[in-house]
């Protein structure tokens, strides 16, 4: 399965995506757990799950975690890495990502320096994506060593996304963080929309339906949760109808 074209090909169907995010930290998760949230996902209508996390990976458990829910499930399995730890040879592809507002090279090309040759060897799929964390951004801000994009100035996430564009990347992720109190607000999304054609991906303290309609009518073409998840089968229902409604709604301005 090429991922990049299957996800466009049902960007296209349907407007807009579900992803669900798995961490793959044993201390927070263990196999039986992953395998039941990705087979949970699956039938609530997520249509890829994300794998990695921003401590506490390693890559002999996340080969196990994978190839684990690849007996649950069949859509595909995409590696989120927060560093080269999170790489693994038995996922269908990669974000291949760049933290771009970070303050350490490292995590804007370095690390993808050192990666590059392992995803090669491993025939990964690489999907590049520009990766903006915005206030608060949580762990990954912390260890990603961001400089949060500031709620009330989405115009620099807008310059940072279409950076991203220019520069061939396939994808831009708005991240408020995992764990985060609130979403981003619909406002955020609209503008970095009106700048950038490539699809954006939020992510970070969705937790209903209603707000994934409205970053969907916003202009986020997929919306990720991970942490709902884990904590309740009917609200991931509830989020993936959600941004099944601002995809046709989507859809229907188009037309």
């Amino acid at each position: 399965m090429q991922v990049y074209k299957y996800i466009m090909e049902r960007l296209k169907e349907e407007g807009a995506l579900h992803f669900t995010l798995i961490d793959p930290d044993p201390s927070k998760i263990d196999v039986e757990k992953a395998m039941e949230m990705a087979k949970s996902a699956e039938e609530s209508g997520s249509a890829a799950i994300m794998i990695g996390g921003s401590l506490g990976v390693c890559e002999k458990f996340l080969d196990h975690v994978i190839l684990s829910i690849k007996r649950e499930v069949r859509i595909p399995i995409i590696l989120f890495p927060g560093n080269v730890n999170g790489i693994s040879r038995e996922a269908d592809a990669i974000f291949f990502m760049s933290l771009l507002n970070s303050e350490d090279i490292y995590y804007i090309i370095g690390a993808q320096v050192i990666g590059a040759p392992i995803i090669k060897q491993y025939g990964l799929e690489a999907i590049p994506m520009g990766y903006i964390i915005v206030e608060p951004g949580e762990a990954a801000g912390f260890i990603g060593r961001a400089r949060p994009i500031p709620l009330k100035h989405p115009e620099i996430a807008a310059a940072f996304a279409l950076a991203a564009q220019y520069m061939g990347m396939k994808f831009v992720y708005l991240e408020r963080g995992s764990g985060a109190e609130k979403p981003l607000p619909p406002y955020f999304v609209r503008k970095v929309s009106s700048i950038v054609d490539i699809p954006i991906i939020v992510g970070g303290g969705i937790r209903d339906g209603r707000t994934a309609r409205e970053l969907v009518k916003a202009g986020a073409s997929i919306v990720v949760t991970g942490t709902i998840a884990e904590e309740s089968r009917d609200k991931l229902k509830e989020i993936v109808n959600g941004v099944r409604e601002g995809g046709l709604l989507r859809r229907g301005a188009k037309t």
